[in-house]
């Protein structure tokens, strides 16, 4: 499928699953985004003498600023792709219509639209796109992003809104008098349907032009009539008449002759009604041939003969240039072909006849020979019998049936008379036939002759207009000095003119945007050689500094606490906001704030959790750059890459792709994607405001849990700049999906840990989906009364990870029991919460990508890994206290995601889910009594209270002293 100058997909050799041409993950926000540039484009491809223009379906992708092509709107995977972001764009005026060349690095790709202005749209499109694209292609410099062409930060959710406050956009920003040029230099354009999404239903070779002139008729003409001539009528062809209307007619394939049509074999009883082939081809004319003039699949019925050429023109429709001889000759080849078709009827008829009578004449002779073997024995020694005897009865009706086969026969002999007959007459008929079929030939070549005949005065006809135009022409110009020729020059003058100013404003904005982005790339070559070198200094900085370190350990010669102190104050210095304009040049490797909007180093004075704070953010930040990281991102962006024409869906590679972990920038679509996955069925029996009324409905009235959500909102992340104060903008987004959960939900109204669930949400996806995420956890993963006021099914899990635990790490299950530890109080806020403040921001959203995909068995899978990560570090502690204390912490000492995911989707196997859903109901009916019981006792408790204090009599201090 790889195209000459195109790029081939590596995402190509994967198995992916075919679907439709539409992505799911953008319909939800198909209202607020910008149209999807797409549409069928000509390309030129191939080598060699094969080399040509082929219709292909191109999508650009604003991820990478690639313009993709496929085969069809309805292909999973690209041919190809063209990088737009370093390209330059060019036409020729005088060149074909609609012909456009993009220019890449070594690479030139012809294309060519249907026409002009859907050209000049492609063309401006493409130069917004690449304009758009470069222009924030700088939010990665504190990345070091710039080889990288996918953008650094998601399109959705609070860590969108960190894309223009952190990240610095390098070179020469657009400014108002700038785009007002942009403006000036766009040139009007109209597609008339042929791009966008709804192009795709448009047939897929939209660029044949219709063939209007006379020339092209005659040439239309001499190939739909070539094999009317002799020696041809053998072939079967299919030829298209175009007329001056939306109609064109065919030449339809002749059906089988009537003899070579199977002759069936049905009892004389049955009678079904038969379509002959005249009546099934009543309406064509000339079945006879080897062709029929019909109409196209699909279009209204209309008479060839009759109404339309009566409607036609003399220039476009050169059948009728001979005059009357060629209407005669149709019409009685017309009325020969009835005749024609009436004699098959004939014939059909009298073949149904026959083979009715010869299968009566079969049956009677059957019974006659059946007839005669019963006779032969009474006629060999018949017996005298007396009058009056019984036998002479018998007798008597024996004389009656031989009587009656007598005249059988007599009947038999006078239908094969018939028979034969018959057979005579049939032969006369296909002799007739056979003549008939004769003259049609004959009428056939007539009629080709006819047409050479109609085609040569057609050509006399064009050669001598041409001549009288040429000298009128000349006449025109002999009488009058302007002249008819100078006014169609003039008219040529000016449509170049219109062409040369079209082109030259498009250059002029080409050249002026080129010339932008060149100095923005200079611009950023600089400051990366700038920050490069910062980089090289403070190395060396750091080299010194440590090298003095150790000479002082080693021989240490003056006070050296100093030195240390000095080192750690340098150590533990972070990128703040107030230092951000001078990041470039003098750059720190670990930024007050992470991408998720987390502090990453703690507030407290104690430099002993900030040295350990950084050091930890160093090692993430190191993982994160790792091959195997840079490997799964490409692989995501490859897969996505063929979802441009396709729905995501289930498969066993999104999966595995999900389970490695989902890029920051591809987080918000594949989110949003499995929200929808799992609630669309719900979404759709509900009105499309469903939300909106759900905040209408929490303004209009006084919520019970709308007191402890106020309470609970600063206390939700405060370790996140979306919600550490009043004034974040995470905080009333909070509020108002909280406070339409509970509305939705009054069963659960709100209970500590939704907060969290919501939060989270909220930093990849809008407001409206982050709530749909929430109700998804919720209401779908979730088994009930997992957030109830007795958080059963919370207690419930806890049971059976203790059986997990036993099965699947009984060496560490064991320890914990011998020293009397229940981890459940730990893990309890694991499940309830999905491990949100409980494990590093860079492992957290991993679980959060492979649970929002597969469901609640993640968490298992992750706790039980979690243990077995740190499984020998527990197994060393020899004492309750120590134990409970690492229980509290070892989480946040785990970095390695990649180890800790192998473990949790490799060591963990099997892990059927229909073995947790099975201990769940065991432990649901014990956890269930034992609510029961402990209800009963409380109550008891209760009422002996009351009755205690009823008997006692209250008395005051004063009274008791005395």
């Amino acid at each position: 499928m790889h195209e000459d100058g195109g790029q081939a997909d590596p995402s190509r050799n994967s198995r992916v699953l075919a679907a439709k041409s539409l992505d799911v993950a953008e319909l939800d926000a198909s209202k607020e985004e910008a149209p999807k540039l797409c549409g069928y484009l000509n390309k030129l491809a191939g080598k060699g003498p094969l080399r040509g223009f082929k219709t292909r379906w191109f999508v650009y992708d604003p991820r990478k600023c690639y313009l993709y092509f496929f085969k069809s709107p309805q292909d999973a995977l690209p041919l190809g792709h063209i990088e737009i972001a370093d390209a330059c764009f060019s036409y020729d005026v005088e060149g074909e219509e609609g012909q456009f060349e993009i220019r890449t690095a070594g690479k030139e790709f012809l294309l060519k639209a249907p026409n002009k202005q859907v050209m000049q749209y492609w063309l401006q499109q493409l130069q917004q796109k690449r304009w758009d694209f470069c222009n924030t292609r700088g939010a990665g410099i504190t990345r070091d992003n710039w080889s990288s062409p996918t953008t650094l930060y998601p399109l959705t959710g609070l860590v969108a809104k960190d894309a223009g406050a952190t990240a610095a956009v390098l070179g020469e920003k657009p400014t108002e008098s700038m785009e007002s040029v942009r403006n000036d230099f766009a040139v009007e354009t109209d597609t008339n349907g042929l791009v966008g999404v709804q192009s795709a239903r448009q047939p897929t070779a939209p660029l044949t032009p219709a063939l209007n002139s006379l020339k092209n008729w005659g040439s239309e003409l001499r190939n739909s009539m070539s094999h009317l001539r002799a020696g041809r009528g053998s072939e079967n062809r299919r030829s298209v008449f175009y007329t001056a209307s939306s109609e064109d007619w065919e030449m339809l394939e002749h059906p089988l002759p009537t003899k070579d049509l199977p002759e069936p074999h049905k009892p004389q009883t049955e009678h079904p009604r038969r379509e002959s082939p005249s009546h099934i081809h009543r309406h064509s004319i000339g079945s006879a041939f080897t062709f029929d003039f019909g109409r196209s699949t699909g279009r209204p019925k209309r008479p060839f003969l009759g109404g339309a050429r009566s409607t036609r023109s003399g220039e476009s429709s050169p059948v009728e240039c001979n005059g009357s001889k060629s209407s005669e000759l149709q019409l009685r080849l017309h009325n020969q072909q009835e005749e024609l078709s009436r004699m098959q009827e004939e014939q059909t008829r009298l073949n149904e006849e026959l083979a009715g009578q010869k299968e009566l004449v079969r049956l009677l002779q059957q019974t006659l020979r059946s007839t005669q073997c019963e006779r032969r024995p009474a006629a060999v020694a018949p017996p005298p019998v007396a009058p009056g005897d019984p036998e002479h009865a018998q007798a008597q009706a024996q004389a009656q049936v031989d009587a009656f086969l007598l005249e059988r026969e007599v009947q038999i002999q006078g239908l094969c008379g018939h028979m034969e007959r018959l057979a005579l007459e049939k032969e006369s008929l296909q002799q007739e036939l056979k003549t008939l079929k004769i003259k049609v030939g004959e009428i056939n070549e007539q009629l080709g002759m006819l047409m050479e005949t109609i085609q040569a005065k057609d050509e006399v006809i064009i050669k001598l207009s041409r001549e009288s135009g040429e000298e009128a022409g000349q006449a025109g110009e002999a009488s009058s000095p302007t002249g008819i020729k100078d006014q169609h020059e003039l008219d040529n003058l000016k449509d170049s003119l219109e062409g040369y100013k079209s082109q030259n404003k498009f250059l002029n904005k080409e050249i002026m945007e080129l010339t932008v982005l060149r100095r923005n790339a200079e611009s950023r070559e600089k400051v990366l050689e700038a920050k490069y070198t910062a980089l090289e200094a403070k190395l060396c900085q750091v080299e010194s500094k440590y090298l003095v370190l150790l000479q002082e350990v080693k021989t240490p010669v003056g006070p050296t606490s100093e030195v240390i102190t000095r080192l750690l104050e340098d150590a533990l210095q972070v990128e703040s906001g107030d230092q951000h304009e001078h990041t470039l040049l003098k750059p720190h490797t670990v930024s007050e704030y992470d991408v998720y909007g987390f502090k990453t180093l703690p507030e407290e004075e104690d430099e002993e959790e900030k040295l350990v704070a950084k050091v930890r953010a160093l090692d993430l930040k190191t993982l994160s750059l790792t091959d195997q990281e840079v490997s799964v991102s490409v692989k995501w962006d490859n897969y996505l890459a063929g979802t441009m024409n396709r729905e995501m869906a289930r498969s066993p590679e999104l999966k595995a792709l999900i389970r490695s972990g989902v890029p920051h920038v591809h987080r918000p679509k594949v989110w949003r994607w499995c929200v929808w996955l799992h609630m669309h069925k719900v979404r759709e029996c509900l009105a499309e405001d469903y939300y909106r009324g759900l905040l209408s409905l929490a303004r209009e009235k006084q919520n019970p849990a709308s007191k402890q959500i106020e309470l609970d909102l600063l206390r939700t992340l405060p370790n996140n700049k979306h919600y550490s104060s009043p004034s974040s903008d995470g905080i009333q987004k909070l509020r108002n999906i909280l406070l339409a959960f509970s509305w939705r939900n009054p069963d659960i109204g709100y209970c500590q840990g939704l907060n969290r669930l919501a939060a989270i949400a909220l930093l990849y996806l809008e407001e409206e989906d982050a709530f749909w995420c929430l109700t998804t956890i919720v209401e779908v993963f979730m088994p009930r009364d997992y957030y109830t006021k007795t958080l059963l099914g919370s207690q419930v899990d806890q049971r059976v990870f203790k059986d997990l635990m036993c099965e699947k790490l009984p060496r560490l299950h064991a320890h914990f029991e011998h020293y009397k530890v229940d981890f459940s109080l730990i893990t309890f806020n694991w499940f309830l919460v999905v491990f949100v403040d409980s494990v590093v921001s860079d492992i957290l959203f991993k679980i959060w990508d492979s649970f929002l995909y597969e469901g609640p068995k993640i968490i298992f899978r992750f706790a039980l890994a979690l243990f077995k990560y740190k499984e020998e570090e527990f197994l060393k502690l020899q004492d309750s206290m120590a134990i409970f204390k690492y229980l509290r912490y070892f989480t946040r000492t785990i970095l390695d995601a990649r180890k800790l995911m192998n473990m949790a989707f490799v060591d963990m196997n099997p892990f059927p889910l229909r073995q947790i859903q099975n201990r769940r109901t065991f432990h649901l009916e014990k956890v269930r009594l034992e609510l029961t019981e402990l209800e009963a006792i409380r109550q008891t408790f209760l009422r002996e209270r009351e009755n205690s204090q009823q008997g006692r009599d209250v008395i005051s201090d004063d009274e008791e002293d005395n």
